[in-house]
């Protein structure tokens, strides 16, 4: 069993909060029904746990992916066990006709979760998956938030990421865009988001790629320039619960930092990953140096890596959960820090952008360079960190 919070150098829980308003959340969550969309998901997950663990009248789950969906009921009922309430899953896409055909027949939820997202850099390498994160991460927001509103929900959560802060890629970009829509849609619904930071061994990072490699007995890559911050799943599962049910309209919720919570080297993290399953990391020259020496190594309880500089595409040098001109409430709460007035766009601004949006799709031709032009005309001091290369040509 990895312990989580010694490899990414902690101590302690980073959300201190939550004891202080349990009474309150419980409360709220047991004469409450939630829907969770991309409930599945590391995050989803963790949410959809702190949610079933409070007793709710109803949560229901909705997520792409069946293998995950029927690997979060096996975990709740194997920990668990069962509620008073309805828990049931669905695996359905939420932009899909059989989506819109679920909630039409479903009773209205008290509180509608999204937690679908395009979260990798990667996935801006070509125009197809671009215009598909455009889709998850913006389009589908727009459509479960009226969904909401034409339901009379209570309230929506979406999360976003500290990436959509002063964003340097496209992912952080459509979620700075997405973050300007909720500003909007403000007006008819409450409403409130979670940047934060890496969450580590959640699906599909780095941390969990480790993790794989060893598993398949491959050597271990990671840059050994870049510093990010990192949370436990559970701490992610945290921060929306809290922003959830005590957020106010259009806040922002992000951790804060302190002596826990510091930034931290990726090569670190893999070494102390190594050393933690009980191998010595050695250092390698080359990935092809890497390849060869994993079985030479292995049997002497050593693992090869290879630690190189950033040189991909949209990798910011630094994490940041606010941007100059937000205003931000520091004092509210112990270990979580709310931004207040995040920037409210131009309604013609977001028109334009959706309008542009519809026409590309309707012709059935972009490019990657359509995109991004198409993002910075929204977000003007965007500026978008291109280097020719993919994390796809990295090990």
């Amino acid at each position: 069993m990895l312990n989580i919070l010694s490899i990414i150098g902690r101590t302690k829980p980073l959300i201190t909060d939550l004891p202080h308003y349990e009474h309150e959340l419980r409360q709220k969550i047991q004469e409450s029904s939630f829907l969770v969309i991309g409930g599945a998901g590391s995050i989803g997950q963790a949410v959809v746990k702190e949610l079933f663990k409070r007793n709710p009248q109803k949560i229901h789950v909705v997520d792409i992916s069946e293998n995950n969906l029927v690997e979060l009921v096996r975990d709740i009922r194997s920990s668990m066990g069962y509620i008073e309430g309805e828990f049931k899953t669905f695996a359905l896409d939420a932009g899909s006709l059989e989506f819109e055909v679920y909630f039409k027949n479903s009773k209205p939820f008290d509180y509608i979760l999204n937690l679908s997202a395009l979260k990798h850099v990667r996935s801006e390498k070509d125009p197809y998956t671009l215009m598909r994160m455009v889709e998850v991460n913006i389009l589908n927001t727009i459509k479960t938030i009226q969904i909401a509103i034409s339901s009379g929900s209570k309230k929506y959560f979406c999360v976003s990421t500290d990436k959509a802060s002063n964003p340097v890629n496209m992912m952080g970009a459509s979620k700075r865009i997405m973050e300007m829509f909720l500003y909007k849609y403000g007006d008819q619904i409450t409403n409130s988001t979670a940047r934060f930071a890496n969450v580590a061994f959640s699906d599909g990072s780095l941390l969990r790629s480790f993790q794989q490699r060893l598993m398949k007995g491959q050597p271990i890559a990671a840059p050994n320039d870049v510093r990010r911050y990192f949370i436990t799943p559970e701490e992610a599962g945290e921060l929306c619960l809290m922003s959830t049910l005590l957020g106010n309209n259009r806040e922002i919720f992000f951790p804060k930092e302190n002596d826990e919570l510091k930034p931290m080297l990726f090569s670190e993290i893999a070494m102390k990953f190594l050393k933690q399953k009980g191998y010595e990391p050695i250092l390698c020259s080359s990935e092809d140096e890497a390849r060869a020496k994993v079985l030479e190594l292995k049997r002497k309880n050593q693992w090869p890596c290879y630690f190189s500089p950033s040189d991909t595409t949209g990798e910011k040098e630094y994490e940041e959960f606010y941007c100059e001109g937000e205003e931000v409430d520091l004092g509210r709460f112990e270990s979580i820090g709310v931004v207040k007035n995040s920037y409210r766009a131009p309604d013609e601004i977001l028109d334009y952008f959706l309008a542009e949006i519809e026409h590309l799709k309707k012709i059935k031709n972009w490019t990657r360079e359509d995109l991004i032009e198409l993002f910075k005309q929204v977000l003007p001091n965007f500026t978008h960190l291109e280097k020719g290369k993919s994390l796809d040509e990295k090990m």
